[in-house]
């Protein structure tokens, strides 16, 4: 694999470069620009960090609701060669706390009227050369410490899942991309802002996560393309008040992060007459390695085909990808983290931690993680976070959490306790350290864990226990 690609897109800078300045770019619940004025926007939102101080190589934590800001806080960001560090609102505090402190950010935006008013009062900020593959974004990702790491992306990265999209799947200036998943998330900038601009489509960023918030969004905007959650999923084929007409601008209908059950893929396609389309993809990546093409056909437990940039190799069962071509690399590493970017990047390979096998039509199969992450409606729920805050509780001997199945929302947080302790006592000392969706829904109380002459707890025993 070639250290530089021969192919290198221009940077993020200057992404908007080649599309029609009068076109609608972006679609958010308080504005709608043209690529003209969301340029215009973008290069004050740079002259409004750089008046903060920013510089090139920075970090920049940002947790802001989905709405305009959070995309011109982006771009303005990329353009003065910053690093972006997403940070979900819906994380707690502690976890909030940690990812600024680890990342080193020098500068937090977290109020949007706060970065509203310094966007006006700034003046604009000419892009500057940016090296294509110095670090751009680190997405925070957790690991068997329970505490996160940080995957690191140059903007080469960041621009490829989005161009190969456009390009295998023939997107064009006609795209209108929808999306309601936080944009905080350094995988949900890749597919929205970065892929959308690349075809010279509308970018629609939606506020809503509901069924009728979601559809109302695709039927008055007209949304071709737009992905979700399981759980959302079930929700709107389910749901009396959406109307098979509500989604009839779709072309494309995706899920990922989670195994969606058949049964909601089937409620799903008899109501609104669209496949739902299976992907899979990784922080590391960044984002989509595979998907179903674009009106199917779906394979049963197939989480689609590679995209034509990768290539998978299966070594002892595990999944590893490599470049298919010249256009891809893997990230850069974790950041501060040489001994699991050692574990992780070996001879040229990323080695994704999960299992799988690719069948005999080139369909990708995902047997398991053995990163044993619990993925609840989409979210990721890593058990070592979840146990680290269980055992700073006053009583907890052990502790073991794990994903039980659940048909609308894919898996649900069970947590083992052994030791005596206060249930509802417990569940709010996870509420004040842990976003919401990962605070155990149930909590199940054992006189012992089995272990083994280790003295490890022996996982594989644990839905026994339940």
């Amino acid at each position: 694999m070639p250290l530089v690609p021969t192919r290198v897109p221009p940077g993020i800078g200057h992404i908007f470069d080649g599309c029609d300045p009068s076109q609608e770019a972006l679609v958010t619940a308080s504005t709608r620009l043209t690529y003209g004025e969301l340029d215009s926007l973008c290069a004050q939102a740079a002259g409004a960090l750089a008046a903060m101080g920013v510089r090139a190589g920075d970090r920049v934590a940002v947790s802001l609701p989905n709405d305009v800001e959070v995309v011109a806080a982006f771009h303005g960001a990329m353009r003065l060669g910053a690093v972006w560090v997403g940070i979900n609102k819906a994380l707690a505090p502690p976890e909030k706390q940690f990812m600024i402190e680890d990342s080193g950010a020098s500068v937090v935006v977290d109020d949007n009227d706060a970065l509203r008013a310094a966007i006006a009062a700034a003046s604009a900020h000419p892009t500057i050369d940016v090296d294509p593959f110095a670090p751009a974004g680190i997405a925070y990702t957790s690991g068997t410490t329970g505490f996160p790491k940080g995957a690191v992306h140059s903007q080469y990265n960041l621009l490829m899942p989005g161009r190969v999209l456009a390009e295998s799947r023939g997107w064009d200036e006609t795209l209108r991309k929808g999306d309601c998943l936080p944009l905080t998330i350094l995988n949900m900038i890749v597919l929205t802002t970065l892929t959308v601009a690349q075809t010279g489509g509308a970018c629609v960023v939606m506020d809503r996560l509901d069924a009728d918030g979601v559809a109302e969004w695709i039927r008055n905007e007209s949304v071709t393309v737009w992905n979700g959650p399981p759980a959302l999923l079930h929700s709107l084929a389910s749901s009396e008040a959406v109307a098979p007409s509500d989604l009839a601008s779709l072309r494309e209908v995706w899920t990922g992060g989670a195994d969606c059950p058949e049964a909601i893929r089937s409620m799903f396609e008899e109501k609104f007459g669209l496949p739902v389309l299976a992907t899979y993809g990784l922080t590391e990546a960044p984002t989509v390695v595979a998907i179903d093409p674009p009106r199917g056909p779906h394979v049963d437990g197939a989480s689609g085909v590679v995209l034509p940039h990768l290539k998978v190799r299966i070594v002892d069962e595990e999944i590893c990808l490599s470049a298919a071509d010249d256009r891809y690399l893997p990230m850069l590493g974790y950041w501060q983290r040489d001994d699991a970017t050692a574990e992780v990047l070996r001879d040229g390979e990323l080695r994704t931690g999960d299992v799988g096998f690719i069948d005999s039509d080139g369909y990708l199969h995902v047997r398991d993680r053995k990163s044993l992450v619990i993925i609840r409606g989409g979210a990721n729920v890593y058990p070592a976070e979840v146990e680290r805050v269980l055992q700073a509780f006053d009583g907890v001997v052990a502790s073991a959490v794990l994903g039980v199945v659940d048909e609308r929302l894919g898996e649900r947080v069970v947590a083992l306790i052994e030791g005596t302790v206060d249930e509802d006592a417990l569940r709010e000392h996870c509420l004040a350290n842990l976003a919401k969706y990962k605070v155990p829904e149930r909590f199940v109380f054992v006189d012992a864990f089995p272990r083994n002459a280790m003295n490890k707890i022996v996982r594989k025993e644990l839905p026994g226990l339940l």
